[in-house]
Order: structure tokens, then C-alpha cells, then sequence
């Protein structure tokens, strides 16, 4: 469901969205929470999509809700809470890995957004800030749950009674993010993970990442249970025959040479 507020583009098996509302600072306004979940959903859906890149367009990744627009009084702030339980918040669950671009600031709601990719490369450029408590809005869409399992229950509630930001560099040391690169080669690093992904088995991928999701949402012991019962459900469906294991072997074993040399 492409709009004006919203591009995607693909390459490959790796699909990048892009929020495109830059004079906005790419606030998410009513166009926008209803287009970008839908947009996921289908790409979610396409077997030709092995990852997909969410990022925004310069200079700003997302600065949250579109509070002018809730300003008006056309729209519910309380209709923008997710209501029903959902991983991600705002976004949905997907089983095709979610890399988040961050390409400058990601403020608030917009911070919650890229807590909830798999994991974040950061441009050199890339600030993060919790201003709920500034603007006087509660975290609707997952930031008390991820933030602390991103940077730890000290650090969030820092940045949170705060509001100050965090600059690219803090959060890489924080472990916010994954990787800090150049602002020119953001996206070229990010597609590059993404042709990785896409060159393993999408299944397998796709089932791990269940594999971990599930598994954050309950005990050690269960999540263990867990998956012991995903690995027994994979052998039982052949995926893990013989022949068919020591071709994948032998792959990444060629693979790794080719990295160290």
C-alpha cells in the first residue's frame, strides 16, 4: 500500500520502505500508521522478500506521532495506543527480518519504532531521544518493554526522565544499535546484510527469529522448551537431511574462507 508518505523500493530479494514525510520530520501521521503496517504485512507476505529495510527520508528517521496533527482535535490520541498484545507496537509481526536504517533522529514514538526492528545500523548522524514524558504522553507502543531489553532498565529510565539525546556513538557503546557507518552508506550497508540474509534458508531465518520472539516472552526454562520443541518440529519436517546438511556445510565453509581472506 505505497503513498506519498510512504516509498518502497526493491532490490533483489530486499525490500526497502522509506517514510517520506520529510518536511514533518516524518511524524507519523494518520496516513502513515494506517500505510505502514499494511505495507509490512505484504511484503511480510511475498516469499520473494527475504528482508526488509525500514528507514526515512533525510534528515530525520521519525519524530513520532504527528502531534500537530493530533493537536487539531481531528484525531484520537487514545485510538493511536495499540490495544491488543503485538510484539513490535505500532508495527506488525512479521516473520521476514526488519532492519532499521536510522538515518537521523528518532524521537519518541519514532524511537519505539526502531525498537522495534530485529536489530539497527545507525548513519554517523543518528540521534535517539524518549520525550514522552516532555510532550506529556505515555509510551504506547512498546518503549518501556524494549528500550530497557535494548540498553538496560538504568539507561532507559535515564533517557526517559530526561528526554536528552543519545548520539550514535552512545548507542552503539550502549548496544542500541548494532553498527555505526557513514551517512552515505547507510543504505548500501544495510542491503548488504540484507543480501546476506538472503542467502541463507528464508525458512530457517524466518523460524529462528519465531524461535526468539517467543522465547522473550516467558521464562528461561520455557523459553528453552521452547526451543527444543522448534528444533525437534524442524527435523521431523526433513528440512535437516543429510545430504542436504553437508551441502550447506561445505557452502559455509567456502563462505567463511572468502570473508578472512
Amino acid at each position: 500500500m505505497p503513498s506519498d508518505s510512504l516509498i518502497v523500493s526493491t532490490a533483489g530479494q530486499v525490500a526497502t520502505v522509506t517514510l517520506n514525510r520529510p518536511d514533518a520530520r516524518n511524524a507519523l501521521n494518520a496516513e502513515l500508521r494506517s500505510a505502514l503496517p499494511a505495507t509490512l504485512r505484504e511484503l511480510d507476505a511475498d516469499d520473494g522478500v527475504s528482508a526488509i529495510i525500514l528507514t526515512g527520508t533525510d534528515p530525520a528517521f521519525c519524530a513520532g506521532l504527528d502531534l500537530k496533527e493530533l493537536g487539531s482535535g481531528d484525531h484520537d490520541l487514545e485510538a493511536t495506543t495499540v490495544r491488543r498484545t503485538r510484539r513490535r507496537g505500532l508495527l506488525p509481526d512479521l516473520a521476514t527480518p526488519l532492519i532499521g536504517a536510522v538515518n537521523g533522529v528518532a524521537i519518541t514514538g519514532g524511537l519505539e519504532v526502531a525498537l522495534a526492528c530485529d536489530f539497527l545500523v545507525a548513519s554517523d548522524r543518528a540521534r535517539f531521544a524518549d520525550t514522552h514524558a516532555r510532550v506529556g504522553i505515555q509510551p504506547g507502543w512498546g518503549l518501556t518493554v524494549l528500550l530497557p531489553q535494548a540498553v538496560g532498565i538504568r539507561r532507559a529510565r535515564e533517557m526517559s526522565a530526561t528526554g536528552n539525546f543519545v548520539d550514535a556513538s552512545t548507542a552503539l557503546a550502549w548496544g542500541l544499535v548494532n553498527h555505526v557507518v557513514a551517512h552515505e552508506d547507510l543504505l548500501p550497508y544495510c542491503r548488504s546484510l540484507g543480501a546476506d540474509i538472503a542467502s541463507n534458508d528464508s525458512v530457517g531465518v524466518q523460524r529462528i527469529f519465531t524461535t526468539y520472539a517467543e522465547g522473550a516472552e516467558v521464562t528461561v526454562a520455557d523459553a528453552r522448551a521452547i526451543e527444543a520443541a522448534a528444533a525437534s518440529e524442524w527435523i521431523r519436517s526433513g528440512a535437516a537431511r543429510p545430504e542436504e546438511l553437508e551441502r550447506r556445510r561445505s557452502a559455509v565453509v567456502d563462505r567463511g574462507r572468502s570473508q578472512t581472506s
